[in-house]
């Protein structure tokens, strides 16, 4: 089983942590390899910036695809692209937001997300209407630390800390789902440190939920549904492609 990840980001500085993080759930059978954008942004933290990204995820998707890859995850949660490069290739796709949240709630009723910043908590509100999972979602909650900053781990497990205790002491929440596929190897220690405070809910890692569901559904030969994500048809157009400047 050969899986691609995308990192939608035209830098390298989350490769070995994401590789990392998803080979603690590959299975022995299963190849990862990650790969960037020769064209984007450096990190996405607003609707623009998952824009940006877009043009190049679809041609890394369709590469994947031609290479024989048996899977693709784009590791952003706010999935950038994902329903695009749904149509254009036959192999599943999946990114961080749904396999995390679906996860949820299999093991609670109601569950808070923590992200980075301020600018991206419209975005996962979005998602979640669209998936129709807004009765189970607590809260949307960010730490304030932009996504090139969360490699200062120490500060990151103190702010999700503080503030999974405030949504699940003030919001209800009974389970957290990390809200970024940058919070890498942190999941379980938040999720201990939670415990030891007498606030045992479980932490969920959105990069070793998506491959795991991702294993799942090319071990059940299941990909997108054509009904859904119809192929689009070929159009003669003019200036449809070009290099954007960031």
């Amino acid at each position: 089983m050969r899986i691609q990840i995308i990192v939608p980001l035209a830098n390298s500085q989350f490769n070995e942590g994401v590789k990392k993080e998803a080979e603690t759930v590959a299975a022995p059978d299963t190849e990862i390899d990650v790969v960037n954008l020769d064209v984007g942004p450096q990190s996405i933290e607003s609707r623009y910036d998952e824009f940006l990204s877009t043009g190049d995820i679809i041609q890394k998707a369709q590469k994947a695809e031609a290479e024989g890859y048996h899977g693709i995850f784009v590791d952003c949660f706010g999935e950038p692209g994902v329903s695009v490069v749904r149509e254009l290739v036959d192999i599943p796709v999946v990114g961080g937001f749904n396999p995390a949240v679906l996860t949820a709630t299999l093991i609670c009723q109601k569950f808070s997300i923590i992200t980075v910043v301020n600018s991206v908590n419209s975005i996962i509100e979005d998602l979640a209407r669209d998936l129709g999972i807004t009765s189970n979602l607590a809260s949307v909650r960010d730490v304030d630390i932009p996504v090139l900053e969360l490699q200062d781990k120490e500060k990151l497990k103190q702010a999700l800390i503080k503030q999974s205790l405030i949504a699940i002491d003030r919001d209800g929440a009974q389970a957290i789902v990390l809200g970024c596929t940058g919070m890498l190897d942190v999941a379980k220690e938040v999720e201990r440190i939670l415990v030891e405070l007498g606030k045992p809910a479980p932490v969920i890692d959105p990069t070793t939920a998506a491959i795991t569901s991702l294993q799942s559904l090319i071990r059940c030969q299941l990909s997108q549904s054509r009904l859904t994500y119809y192929k689009p048809a070929q159009k003669q157009g003019v200036g449809l492609l070009r290099t954007w400047q960031i």
